[in-house]
């Protein structure tokens, strides 16, 4: 029974740490999925070198390696949320009377509008960090509970070159 233990909490660190290497990378920190291969790999080979001694044997080898490579999954998608690297671009379209509230609230972050005026609407460009995405979100949905709210992934300038 150990055995199939260690096989599916080996595959759920593998796999949480591979979900999240591909996050790290893709948000610019290259050492640091480095890092992270090396360890995936480390892992990858002592359980996989033992679910395959004697395969046709113990088929639920194969089993907790598959369910621990599901769990492994979901869990490094939960962990990113939680820690929730980079940054986001919201882009907010709200009723032109509401600019002023808005941007007295968010006087913290760096705001840019363009105003709408055949339809009394701000379009306002909201840059700050992912994990404040939702509060800020439900911020501008107080005041303007019509108001359109859409969110992308920004780089600055700097993070690029």
């Amino acid at each position: 029974m150990l055995i199939y233990i260690f096989i599916l909490i080996s595959k759920i660190v593998e796999n949480a740490l591979s979900t999240l290497r591909l996050i790290i990378v893709a948000n610019g920190k290259k050492k640091l999925g480095a890092l992270l291969n090396g360890m995936i790999a480390l892992v990858w080979i002592f359980v996989t070198g033992i679910v395959i001694i004697d395969i046709n044997k113990d088929i639920l080898k194969v089993v907790f390696f598959v369910i621990g490579s599901i769990i492994g999954s979901y869990l490094g998608s939960v962990i990113e949320e939680k820690i929730a690297l980079g940054c986001n671009m919201l882009i907010c379209v709200i009723k032109e009377k509401y600019e002023n509230t808005l941007k007295e609230k968010l006087k913290n972050y760096k705001i840019t509008t363009i105003c709408e005026k055949n339809n009394n609407t701000s379009i306002l460009f909201i840059f700050l960090k992912r994990r404040e995405s939702k509060k800020i979100s439900k911020i501008i949905k107080s005041i303007d509970k019509d108001s359109l709210i859409f969110i992308e992934k920004a780089k600055t300038l700097s993070n690029i070159v």
